[in-house]
């Protein structure tokens, strides 16, 4: 009974840390409460394609981490710099560019460690680059279903090919970092650096490296082809076999939060209230769904307003710009604005973000509505 009440203990105290995890907990309990439904039947409202995708990039991205491959190509990257700008522009580009393939989180668990080792060394614009590389792995990651969760759902939910999703989305990707590299160059000075005192990271796991690769190829294509569950079992095994540590230490919490998405705002939609006033958005044009997704974003964060309005659209492309451009803002836009400020552990990052990513926000949403015009 003791060691019962002491795993419940640490479960709600786990649970507390998380406020998102936190707030769907509440949410959910409130809603069984008052318009309850049974508990087996709460699975069903799960998209697990989407889950399972997301589970085995997870897996994947985490083999990459612990290959010390990714650290060894950063500090390879910036050691071909010499100023500020130079370092600002390249580390912009490394979490875009990572972000495509390892999701906009794991861009920044990989990046921002990077910028604080490289401040030990010589003084940086500490705040600046934070910001900015949170701007780049929003902005890098609409370019595909692998980018950030809302992404891979819509991706699953529109029954295209990866190739036409990359298709879709690119314009929009395009626009953002050709604005965003504008106003790095702009932002920052060419300040001399000197990073002499830097050491390279550990080893690399050759085999590892290799191994992950080959994996993902094959999950791609069966992710491709709507078979995620398959992939994911696969990969699962040979991690579990050959390196498990890999498979306990990927973000569980963060599948559990999706799921738990997935349950509260599909209960909450099938709601008689909700359905009448959502049904007042009348999401009936391209526009109209670009701008809820962008608006609704900067309240309930980019990956709930996606699962949230594709109840009430099939227009997927539409959405993804929408929330795609959500993920700019207020931080709480897109969780990977919480996690670059976490990170960063700096007092009074909070206020310089929102000075660049609200007008960011502004004009990044004239060009998407402007791109989406051209397309429709």
């Amino acid at each position: 009974m003791q060691s019962v009440k002491k795993l419940l203990y640490s479960v709600l105290e786990q649970v507390a840390r998380e406020p998102v995890l936190a707030t769907l907990v509440v949410i959910l309990i409130a809603l069984q409460w008052h318009y309850p439904q049974r508990w087996t039947s709460l699975a069903a409202l799960v998209d697990w394609q989407t889950v399972s995708s997301l589970a085995g990039l997870l897996i994947l991205a985490k083999a990459i981490e612990l290959s010390a491959f990714l650290s060894w190509i950063a500090h390879q990257v910036v050691h071909r710099v010499r100023t500020e700008r130079g370092l600002a522009c390249l580390l912009v580009g490394l979490a875009a560019g990572l972000s495509t393939v390892l999701t906009n989180d794991v861009a920044l668990f990989v990046v921002i460690p990077l910028v604080l080792s490289l401040h030990k060394l010589t003084p940086l614009p500490l705040k600046r680059l934070v910001v900015f590389i949170a701007l780049a792995v929003n902005a890098g990651s609409v370019l595909t279903p692998l980018g950030n969760p809302q992404n891979l759902f819509l991706w699953q939910r529109s029954g295209v090919s990866l190739a036409a999703f990359i298709w879709a989305l690119a314009p929009l990707c395009a626009a953002l970092m050709a604005l965003l590299s504008l106003l790095t160059a702009i932002t920052f000075g060419g300040k001399p650096l000197d990073l002499s005192r830097d050491t390279l990271p550990d080893q690399i796991d050759r085999p590892l490296v290799a191994v992950t690769g080959l994996l993902f190829v094959g999950f791609i294509g069966l992710a491709d082809a709507r078979h995620p569950e398959i992939a994911l079992t696969g990969i699962s095994l040979i991690f579990l076999l050959w390196r498990r540590e890999i498979v306990f230490k990927i973000d569980w919490l963060l599948l559990l939060i999706f799921a738990l998405m997935f349950i509260v705002l599909r209960s909450v939609v099938a709601l008689p209230w909700i359905h009448r006033n959502v049904e007042h958005l009348a999401l009936t044009t391209p526009l109209h769904v670009y701008a809820a997704g962008a608006l609704f974003s900067q309240g309930i964060s980019n990956v709930p307003a996606a699962i949230l309005l594709a109840e009430w659209t099939n227009d997927w492309r539409s959405l993804a710009f929408g929330v795609s451009v959500g993920g700019f803002g207020i931080a709480t836009g897109s969780l990977a604005n919480l996690i670059a400020v976490r990170l960063a552990r700096t007092r009074g990052i909070w206020l310089l973000f929102h000075l660049f990513s609200v007008p960011f926000w502004f004009v990044a949403a004239v060009v998407g509505a402007w791109l989406l015009s051209l397309g429709g």
